[in-house]
């Protein structure tokens, strides 16, 4: 666990998670045990910021979304993160390189909190250490490889734990798991077993409606997820790949089907800090290539402000 930055204090809705972060285990994740041996290792940033939505001054987390011409899980939202390098010092180290390489994120805007317990991704045997992180001076971000990563958001929390936005998703495998519907973005598998176990320990989280489950179409579904599964698969799937970069074949790039960790991304965008820029209410322009809407119905209006910009009108971030 680090220490919070003096120079940058933590707003009080933190002190709770941290607290339930120190005492966290890999099967508060996941249901598969982590191998003392073995598995490549890898780092997702979970970066958490405060913003001015609608709802009034409240946290917000940022994720990817995978660019739709991608082979490998086209459209599916991450964290940031990806495979370890040589030169990576920590997994602190290779999720704030990542970010930096997938978005443009200053390492310096960020105050690194703690290091989640490491997770087994089965299908690809990654292990991946979520870095839990304060973005203390939130700067504009956008893909720097829109080939890759197409869109990013900042989504808040207040979306994240609205009952009409959450539900669970049916794996052509039989795996059935969490998921959140949020401005235009099914966020579902590994990235939503986080957030959903992130919620509970900060005390956001509001009851849903478990009975909503809905089947991914196929094109959604890559292979089954490792993480926050309900209803697992009878064995864990088969498939190459990991969280970072996709290689030619989803190699050291496939994260884990969830969306997992590594590099996501469909339509590109640029992520303003409130107030600083132009912005489109999430739902009407700019939105990703993605099935959600069509799986649930109409989505209910953002209660948030907007943070995306469609690529092709994208403008110069303003500093």
């Amino acid at each position: 666990m680090s220490a919070a930055d003096p120079a940058h204090p933590l707003p009080d809705w933190w002190h709770p998670l941290l607290d339930r972060v120190r005492e966290a285990r890999a099967e508060d994740f996941t249901r598969w045990r982590t191998p003392t041996r073995g598995g490549r290792d890898s780092a997702v940033l979970v970066l958490l910021a405060e913003a001015e939505h609608e709802t009034g001054r409240s946290p917000d987390v940022l994720i990817l979304q995978r660019a739709a011409t991608l082979r490998n899980h086209a459209g599916q939202p991450a964290f940031p993160g990806g495979a370890a390098e040589p030169g990576d010092r920590s997994p602190a180290d290779t999720a704030l390189r990542e970010a930096w390489e997938e978005v443009g994120l200053n390492r310096s805007t960020v105050t690194v909190l703690a290091e989640l317990p490491k997770l087994w991704i089965a299908v690809s045997d990654f292990v991946v250490t979520p870095v839990l992180a304060w973005w203390h001076a939130p700067h504009d971000v956008h893909p720097r490889d829109p080939g890759e990563v197409a869109r990013v958001a900042r989504l808040p929390v207040a979306e994240l734990v609205d009952p009409r936005n959450r539900m669970r998703v049916r794996h052509p495998s039989g795996w059935i798991g969490p998921a959140f519907q949020v401005r235009g973005m099914l966020v579902w598998g590994f990235t939503a077993g986080v957030i959903a176990a992130l919620l509970e320990m900060g005390g956001w989280a509001r009851p849903w409606p478990q009975d909503r489950v809905i089947d991914l179409p196929p094109a959604s579904a890559d292979p089954a997820p490792d993480a926050a599964a309900d209803t697992p698969a009878s064995a864990p799937p088969q498939a190459p790949g990991g969280p970072g970069r996709p290689g030619p074949t989803g190699g050291p790039g496939h994260p884990g089907p969830a969306g997992g960790p590594g590099r996501p991304g469909p339509q590109g965008t640029v992520v303003r800090t409130p107030g600083t820029g132009p912005g489109d209410r999430s739902g009407t322009q700019g939105e990703p290539t993605t099935t959600a809407d069509s799986l649930t119905g109409p989505r209910p209006a953002a209660t948030g402000p907007d943070v995306h910009v469609d690529i092709a009108r994208r403008q110069p971030p303003v500093r």
